[in-house]
């Protein structure tokens, strides 16, 4: 996404409640203590490849080594290269300081929230970018939800659960302490 896009977007949205939602979310990601402890997860339907390699440039270009995502996959195929054959056992084996980032446009099966819910016992934060489900009420410490009625566009710009990825993962590469920017800025001073 062109950077000046996505600062226009940012600017715009901030008074319809998306930008304030993806601060939330992406500081709750940049809390997860190591790198491979940032678990992205989504449904068999919608594997949230793109919002895993930005995390994975906002932790190239920031130095948040934390902001570098697993791709946790329902499916992996046999002899799938290993950044992409974790599967659904890896949220079993999530530990304290780790984060399990959901993403759930449509309603989340019981076979991923049975393993989110283990994760959540044991320690692991909880994050959704989702379409509302009503199931993971009580059990995300932090979410997005992205419904016309949760986050209202404003006039002239387009309501879109990818935007709202977008929204995250910038939000969580924000500028760090080393002075250092994420994927944003340098689109913008590029």
């Amino acid at each position: 996404m062109d950077g000046e896009l996505v600062w226009r977007l940012r600017t715009a949205l901030r008074q319809s409640g998306w930008w304030s939602s993806a601060q939330t979310v992406g500081e709750a990601v940049r809390r997860t203590e190591r790198a491979g402890g940032l678990l992205v997860v989504g449904t068999p339907e919608v594997e949230p490849w793109h919002l895993t390699a930005h995390l994975d440039d906002e932790a190239r270009l920031t130095g948040q080594q934390q902001l570098r995502p697993t791709l946790v996959r329902y499916a992996p195929p046999a002899g799938a290269a290993p950044h992409l054959a974790v599967g659904l056992r890896r949220l079993e084996q999530a530990a304290p300081g780790e984060t399990v980032l959901i993403i759930a446009p449509e309603v989340a099966p019981e076979r991923l929230l049975d393993r989110v819910e283990r994760a959540k016992q044991v320690g692991a934060t909880v994050l959704s970018v989702d379409g509302g489900d009503p199931q993971l009420d009580d059990l995300v410490h932090e979410r997005m939800s992205v419904t016309p009625t949760d986050l209202l566009a404003p006039q002239g710009v387009e309501f879109s659960f990818d935007l709202a990825q977008h929204l995250v993962s910038t939000a969580a590469g924000a500028r760090t302490p080393n002075g250092r920017y994420g994927v944003l800025r340098t689109l913008i001073r590029a």
